[in-house]
């Protein structure tokens, strides 16, 4: 059985032993963006929904289900009323599922999900991820003598998306090939595509000492960045009608 068959037997196991349904399950991380390196495992990220019953009940019930998680798999979901909660406040994570090109399989319904999430994308909320997201990765991968090749990745990717929200004012891609090829400087091209080339064949705990010129954008870019923070207006509040809408009606489906 090759990866792919094992994953949906996986998630065929989900779904039987805890009673969901699942609407959506796509790869996150590494392998979505497309640099994973030969070593990289499958981050399984799916969303589910429980009977009718299971949220008219008193007790409460986790909102996450943690299936596995070892050298080869790592697989999580969330509940719909969690993902539908968390849509509302722009989390960027839900974006992200919806625009992964790998998808392990999905429904009509989140595809429609999917087109209401546009209406409640906040630049600002989107653009705060992604800044925090590169600082933090700077600061705690990237300020020794050696650092990890993908560690690069990790701040450059969420500086690209960044830009991206500044310039273009929608959600940025997954893909990291179309977020370089807009966003990249021209002359950082080459820099990049070295490093990938080199991460790709490289196992995941490869380190080198630093790479002088793409430390020196990175540096400039969190600055640069920075600054814009302050001038991005907030968000107008969104109601619930539309999600509240989708909700029920997954709920209330039969599959």
């Amino acid at each position: 059985m090759d990866i792919l068959e094992t994953i949906q037997q996986k998630l065929d196991e989900i779904g039987k032993t805890e009673n969901v349904r699942i609407l959506h399950a796509v790869e996150s991380g590494s392998r979505a963006w497309g640099f994973a390196s030969p070593d990289s495992d499958y981050d399984v990220r799916f969303i589910y929904v429980r009977t009718e019953e299971d949220y008219l009940k008193l007790g409460r019930q986790r909102d996450v289900i943690e299936w596995q998680l070892d050298e080869t798999l790592d697989i999580n979901g969330w509940d719909l009323q969690k993902a539908l909660r968390l849509l509302h406040g722009s989390n960027p994570t839900l974006f992200e599922w919806c625009g992964s090109p790998v998808v392990y399989r999905t429904t009509d319904y989140w595809e429609r999900v999917c087109r209401a999430a546009e209406t409640y994308f906040s630049e600002r909320a989107g653009f705060l991820h992604y800044l925090s997201m590169a600082k933090h990765n700077y600061h705690a991968y990237l300020t020794g003598e050696t650092v990890r090749l993908k560690k690069y990745l990790y701040v450059l990717r969420p500086v690209l998306a960044a830009r991206w929200i500044l310039t273009k004012h929608s959600i940025p891609p997954v893909a990291f090939a179309e977020l370089k090829a807009a966003m990249l400087p021209a002359d950082m091209e080459q820099p990049v595509a070295a490093l990938l080339e080199r991460k790709m064949h490289t196992p995941e705990a490869g380190a080198e000492p630093r790479l002088p010129e793409l430390h020196d954008y990175l540096e400039r870019s969190l600055t640069a960045l920075e600054q814009e923070a302050a001038k991005l207006p907030a968000a107008p509040e969104k109601d619930w009608a539309l999600l509240d809408k989708l909700f029920l009606e997954a709920v209330r489906s039969d599959g």
